[in-house]
């Protein structure tokens, strides 16, 4: 007797669903959702789709309606349950637009565990739209089988953030002044990453002044901000993070 086709395929679309999700619930989606089901990847009614809330874990569900330009989904069967992340907070100052929207994708598809940007003397950019960075973690997450989503906090000055630094967490320090070899350790972490032109000296006083600082080198060529945060990330997950338990 030939073997049934998994259910539901691994080629059926993801969508991240903002609200818990349960066997057998029922969900409305939004407009954007409806159109990307049945407009772009041409889903009928009874179709299989992946669902994620970043709360459960992931979701078999399928197309229990799908109208001209509205579309419900019925969760069928829990699939896998909410991804363990890496105890790792990005802390960036904001850059450029599509800068800033990279960093903050490829934060996600790395394992990142929480984006804070912080403001600095030097900073080009002072506000933020956290709902298309969102949009973009979330578009990652989608297509890399992600069910974890990095928390987004709103932008906080560089001296309140020192202020209130939690007692167990390090905060490595990317100082393109130079600073001792990255080795990352397991435990809590931050990595802080500057803006295009670096910290001014009274801000990286205030930095090593923080007996959780620490002071790193990401090698010996200059890094813009965006590659750096994402070379450090890269770093830590392979020496401190999940990547180093991984035999992938």
């Amino acid at each position: 007797m030939p073997a049934l086709p998994a259910w539901p395929p691994e080629s059926a679309p993801r969508l991240f669903i903002d609200q818990p999700l349960s066997e057998g619930a029922e969900v409305t989606l939004d407009s954007g959702q409806a159109n990307y089901l049945l407009n772009v990847m041409r889903l009928k009614a009874g179709d299989a789709v992946r669902c994620f809330d970043d709360r459960s874990g992931e979701w078999g569900a399928e197309l229990s309606s799908a109208g001209k330009r509205d579309a419900r989904l019925r969760m069928v069967r829990h699939l896998a349950p909410r991804e363990p992340v890496p105890d790792l907070w990005l802390v960036a100052a904001p850059i450029k637009r599509q800068r800033i929207d990279w960093m903050a994708e490829k934060a996600c598809e790395l394992g990142v565990d929480r984006f804070m940007p912080v403001l600095t003397r030097r900073s080009v950019v002072d506000k933020l739209n956290l709902e298309r960075l969102r949009a973009h973690m979330i578009e990652a997450a989608e297509q890399c089988g992600r069910t974890a989503l990095p928390g987004l906090d709103e932008p906080v000055k560089l001296d309140r953030l020192l202020r209130d630094w939690p007692e167990d967490r390090t905060l490595y320090f990317a100082d393109e002044t130079g600073g001792e070899r990255f080795a990352p350790a397991p435990g809590p972490a931050a990595i802080l990453i500057g803006p295009e032109g670096g910290f001014d000296p009274a801000e990286r006083a205030a930095i090593r002044a923080l007996p959780q600082a620490r002071g790193v080198s990401l090698g010996p060529r200059i890094l813009r901000a965006e590659t750096a945060a994402l070379a450090a990330a890269a770093v830590w997950m392979s020496m401190a993070g999940d990547w180093a338990l991984s035999d992938n």
